[in-house]
């Protein structure tokens, strides 16, 4: 008996919420479905009754909210799978909806407040410009996903029309797929920042580090080359880093304890589950005591085996950015009745400390020197200090092809820092495509 009292207090709405519960259809029935909204008051989602009472969903963005808010039609995907049951949960004055249900009307459903900020999602949105591929901003200090956009999209509006066409076995692009949370990519350099803190804990002289660069290096039948085979000449470990020099990271890579570098990725939630209810993939780390050198090289210039989503690359630069601390990241601010009443707040908490605070201010000031002094050179010089990695991905056995990626953080005094990951696939160096997107994602919010 104790144990139901608790269930039905602490447990059953999340069973109610479970996207699997087929007693939710029955929602359908007495209760209109609420709206989501931006952070901002704009509607991303509503319902929309004709002349005759038949209810559709309508999506004043159509595209541009796509894969984060999803669609109703044809399944559920999205906030409004996530979110489903508030929406179909009226929190209307009781006399009201008692009233209703005794003359056969419908309730309104709960209304859904995002966190998304819809400035920024139409600057990232507009960022990738013609790219496939992702971006997501957060805000450090709460957690807050104050955008995500995934491309190639598709319309939720027609979501039904167009469903044969976007599933169909031979269709291209996996349109359905939020790649910012489900897209698995190989990191390129951006993964030297763990790297770097790998060779940082085994080495207490790591400032030492010393490398001569002749744009290759080869080692057990595998051959490194510096992006374009460039010649970074003499690099100590901050240059290498700024210049993301592959030679010397492989170097790098040879002479790390693949024990030791396999159990900090782990400690940085890779092969796990991550935190945040968007139903994001797993992260692969695979390297261990028995892999190679020439995997080992690979994987200290984040190709290889090693797989990651835009979130988990946004997630370790919004600890970086918070003292070394990551926030639980969440999607919904709050959710409240159709009179504006709050029904439920979603407050920021912290899910763990990912750096020591020492880490990770050697590693933003790592990243600043990438903006100041190597390849994230176009957010130099603006009213607000950018930090990052750039990143160049080989995806395939052609070496002239590889993802765009940036990911990092910019402060300024006046407003909250935001965190950005950026991939846009086959689009290049990271400094050709990925680090003006998030030029201009910043831009839009420091002005």
């Amino acid at each position: 008996m104790g144990y139901m009292v608790y269930f039905q207090l602490f447990k059953s709405e999340d069973f109610i919420n479970s996207p699997y519960n087929k007693r939710q259809d029955s929602f359908v029935e007495r209760v209109i479905r609420g709206q989501i909204r931006s952070a901002d008051g704009k509607i991303l989602a509503q319902t929309n009754i004709d002349g005759k009472g038949n209810e559709s969903r309508y999506y004043p963005f159509a595209n541009l909210y796509a894969h984060v808010v999803g669609f109703s039609t044809n399944g559920k995907a999205g906030l409004e799978s996530t979110m489903n049951f508030n929406l179909l949960r009226s929190h209307d004055f009781i006399l009201e909806r008692t009233v209703n249900e005794i003359k056969g009307e419908k309730n309104v459903g709960d209304n859904v407040i995002t966190t998304l900020n819809s400035a920024l999602q139409e600057a990232a949105y507009n960022a990738l410009g013609g790219n496939d591929g992702a971006v997501i901003v957060m805000e450090p200090s709460t957690g807050k996903i104050l955008a995500m956009v995934s491309k190639p999209d598709f319309n939720p509006n027609t979501i039904a029309a167009d469903w044969e066409r976007i599933t169909a076995a031979d269709s291209k692009g996996s349109v359905l797929v939020n790649r910012a949370a489900q897209g698995l990519y190989p990191p390129g350099s951006t993964f030297k920042i763990l790297t770097t803190l790998e060779y940082i804990h085994e080495n207490n002289r790591y400032e030492d580090y010393h490398y001569t660069c002749s744009g290759s290096t080869a080692v057990s039948n595998t051959t490194i080359h510096c992006y374009g085979n460039l010649v970074h000449g003499e690099q100590d470990l901050k240059a290498a880093f700024a210049n993301s020099c592959n030679s010397a990271y492989a170097d790098i890579g040879l002479g790390l304890d693949k024990t030791k570098f396999s159990e900090l990725c782990d400690s940085l939630l890779f092969n796990q589950a991550l935190p945040g209810n968007i139903g994001a993939n797993k992260s692969s780390f695979t390297l261990n005591k028995n892999s190679g050198d020439g995997l080992a090289m690979q994987t200290a210039i984040g190709q290889g085996e090693t797989l990651v989503t835009p979130y988990h690359m946004a997630l370790l630069v919004s600890a970086i950015a918070n003292d070394g601390v990551l926030m639980r990241p969440y999607l919904v601010d709050h959710t409240e009745n159709q009179e504006g009443t709050v029904v439920k707040s979603y407050e920021p908490s912290v899910y763990r400390e990912l750096f020591a605070k020492e880490e990770a201010a050697l590693l933003a000031d790592y990243m600043k020197y990438v903006v100041t002094n190597g390849t994230g050179a176009k957010l130099n010089g603006q009213s607000y200090t950018a930090a990052g990695k750039t990143g160049s991905a080989e995806f395939s056995d052609n070496k002239s092809e590889s993802h765009s990626w940036f990911v990092g953080f910019a402060h300024r005094e006046d407003k909250t820092d935001i965190a950005v990951a950026v991939i846009a696939e086959k689009a290049g160096t990271g400094s050709q495509v990925a680090v003006p997107a998030a030029k201009a994602i910043f831009d839009s919010y420091y002005r």
